[in-house]
């Protein structure tokens, strides 16, 4: 039967170890992140990421993003971390950013159809940063049927995939509606292949250098 979890006040603790304890086991669960309402697995745990797939009906040629904790955490899951993207993660991590890269060869995961590359990115949010802590990275994508419009709330996720995951961590609405914007850089020069919060311009010219990391952090605030 599923639940929702109330990560809002005193129960954020309680929900955070439950739902490490079922990502462990190779469950599925919905968290909040900054942009929109997710629904995670232990990127590491193909049984895991594999129901992610089918809770979802998503295709395997859309590979499944990943989150990380800390920008330290990067080096390790892609061997090559370009000087563009160390722009961009000055920017913009922890935040609505996410950059493709090359995977580091040989890791244990089933992302689906990612031809050697990755998306990864820090999400701002305290639920979700606290669960990758006890978990270690996951792969989360919006917590939706795919074709159908995102969540924004615990309650949306649920209306669309119900029983398919156990635990839904409630921790407010997502009042936004828009996710991150994603910068591929493993075709040479960097190319945003969606855009969310950050704008297509400033994302650019971030990587490239022609804007500085801090005021576009200070754009983006503004902009918020």
């Amino acid at each position: 039967m599923d639940e929702i979890l109330d990560a809002t006040g005193q129960g954020r603790g309680d929900a955070v170890t439950r739902v490490a304890a079922a990502l462990r086991d190779g469950e599925i669960v919905v968290l909040p992140t900054d942009t929109l309402y997710g629904v995670a697995a232990d990127a590491f745990n193909p049984t895991g990421t594999r129901r992610v797939f089918s809770a979802k009906r998503r295709p395997r040629s859309f590979p499944l993003p990943v989150m990380v904790r800390s920008p330290k955490q990067l080096p390790g899951i892609c061997p090559d971390v370009p000087q563009e993207a160390e722009n961009l993660v000055a920017a913009y991590w922890p935040g609505p950013l996410t950059i493709v890269l090359g995977a580091q060869p040989g890791l244990k995961w089933d992302l689906g159809d990612n031809d050697g590359t990755v998306a990864v990115r820090m999400p701002l949010d305290d639920v979700t940063l606290a669960v990758i802590r006890e978990v270690g990275p996951l792969a989360v994508t919006s917590a939706n049927l795919s074709g159908q419009p995102p969540a924004t709330t615990a309650e949306e996720a649920r209306d669309q995939l119900g029983s398919r995951v156990r635990h839904y961590v409630d921790d407010g609405p997502r009042t936004g509606g828009v996710g991150s914007t994603i910068v591929d850089l493993t075709r040479g020069a960097a190319r945003v292949l969606r855009v969310g919060v950050v704008s297509e311009q400033d994302a650019l010219a971030v990587a490239a250098g022609d804007l500085d990391p801090l005021e576009a952090a200070d754009r983006l605030d503004v902009s918020e």
